[in-house]
C-alpha cells in the first residue's frame, strides 16, 4: 500500500468519526431528553387561556412526579383518557379520593361551603356539574378558560390516571417565554 492510499483511508476514518460526533451523538442525546427528561408540547386550543395560549410551545418535566403525585393547581401534560393517541394539557383541580361539585361555575371540594380560590381563570365560569368522586391514583382536570374547555367534566372517562400523566408543564418558550403557573 502506498502513502496516498494510507492517507485516504485515514481521512475517511477521520471524517466518519467527526460525523459521528457531530450528528449521531446529538441525535441520541435529543432522543434521550425527549423520552426521559422532558415533553415538548404545542398548544392547539384556547382551553388554557390566559395561562397558555394557542400556538404557545411548552416544556414539561417528566421528572416532576418521580417521588410524588401532581398537586392541585399543577398544569399537567397527559394522554387523553378517551383516546390515548392524543396529548392534552390542563390544570389539576381534583385529587385522588376527593369529591367535587361545580355550582354556578365555582368548584366546591368535599362538601365545603367555600369554593376553591382560582385566580388563574380567564373569566367567571358558568354551569353546574358533578358531583365527581375522584378514584384513587386519578385526577380531575379542567382548563383555565372553563367556558371554552373540553375537560374532565365532559369526557366519557372523567379522570386522568397517574400513569397517563406525562409531565408537569414548567416553561413556555415560544412566542413569549415564561414560567407556567
Amino acid at each position: 500500500m502506498n502513502r496516498q492510499q494510507s492517507l485516504s483511508g485515514d481521512m475517511v476514518k477521520r471524517i466518519f468519526k467527526e460525523c459521528f460526533h457531530m450528528i449521531v451523538i446529538p441525535v441520541l442525546l435529543a432522543l434521550f431528553c425527549s423520552k426521559v427528561l422532558i415533553v415538548n408540547a404545542t398548544i392547539p386550543s384556547g382551553s388554557m387561556e390566559n395561562t397558555i395560549r394557542p400556538g404557545d410551545r411548552v416544556i414539561g418535566s417528566r421528572l416532576s412526579y418521580l417521588y410524588h403525585g401532581p398537586e392541585r393547581r399543577d398544569v399537567v401534560i397527559f394522554r387523553f383518557p378517551d383516546d390515548e393517541s392524543q396529548v392534552f394539557i390542563k390544570r389539576v383541580v381534583g385529587l385522588p379520593g376527593e369529591t367535587l361539585r361545580i355550582v354556578d361555575g365555582r368548584v366546591y371540594m368535599n362538601d365545603s361551603e367555600t369554593p376553591l380560590k382560582e385566580i388563574y381563570l380567564k373569566e367567571a365560569p358558568r354551569g353546574n356539574s358533578g358531583p365527581f368522586k375522584v378514584p384513587e391514583d386519578s385526577y380531575f382536570v379542567m382548563g383555565d378558560n372553563r367556558n371554552h374547555s373540553h375537560d374532565s367534566r365532559y369526557w366519557e372517562n372523567h379522570y386522568v390516571k397517574k400513569e397517563e400523566i406525562l409531565a408537569k408543564a414548567v416553561f413556555r418558550y415560544y412566542p413569549r417565554p415564561g414560567k407556567v403557573k
